[in-house]
């Protein structure tokens, strides 16, 4: 009798579950967002390589992501990741390297979906998609040449608006050249000081603040579910 009780018992439990397991299997379905997708997402934490590998940081996406017409993704979406690894700063002004992983985008109805993205548009990434202040020496020889010309150049404009009415404008005449000579001294000591600099100081560190927009790609599709 306990047996044929029991057996009755569990034919229904299995047909319970068939009956709720049905329509949720029928209606449940996926939209695909495909790679390639561009994404733009707003920092919700500091991201630098004063941090150790590891550490969390989130994100969130700041525009509708849509499929036929259907909002599966809305501007909002939290996502997470961690930092994959810090290359420290280096003598000759290498910089310090952050790489960033995108783990997972939470979606409207909480579940959490992995991600595989490439950050992009950035002029700062190096060659294995980290992101960097200065590549070594030659970018910061650059940065030198660049400060250097700017001096005489703001030297001259100094000149030309401080006497450009002075003595019915003629001392202008005089005091550009003599601001040009002295800007060129200044550029030449401020170039052999900075690259000498550029040799022996290392590169600074990478500081991703919260609000800043970092552009990614996506690098495998998501099938995003959707009732």
């Amino acid at each position: 009798m306990e047996i044929k009780f029991l057996s009755i018992i569990l034919t229904l439990v299995m047909f319970a579950g068939c009956a709720f397991a049905g329509p949720f299997n029928a209606n449940a379905k996926t939209k695909r967002i495909p790679a390639g997708t561009k994404l733009s997402l707003e920092l919700l934490t500091p991201v630098t390589t004063t941090a150790a590998a590891g550490t969390e940081f989130s994100a969130v996406i700041l525009s509708d992501q849509t499929m036929d017409s259907d909002v599966i993704l809305p501007s909002g979406s939290l996502v997470r990741g961690v930092v994959n690894k810090v290359v420290p700063s280096q003598r000759l002004s290498r910089g310090a390297v952050l790489y960033m992983d995108f783990d997972h985008v939470v979606t409207p109805n909480g579940r959490q979906l992995p991600l595989s993205l490439s950050i992009t548009g950035r002029t700062d990434l190096t060659y294995d998609g980290g992101i960097t202040t200065t590549r070594g020496f030659g970018d910061a020889f650059k940065k030198t040449l660049d400060k250097s010309g700017e001096i005489t150049v703001n030297a001259v404009e100094w000149s030309k608006d401080t006497f450009a009415d002075t003595g019915k404008g003629y001392v202008k005449y005089v005091a550009v050249p003599v601001c040009a000579i002295g800007g060129a001294i200044g550029t030449a000591g401020y170039f052999v000081y900075d690259t000498v600099a550029d040799i022996i100081r290392k590169g600074a560190d990478v500081n991703l603040k919260t609000g800043d927009v970092v552009q990614v790609i996506l690098v495998d599709p998501i099938d995003v579910p959707v009732i």
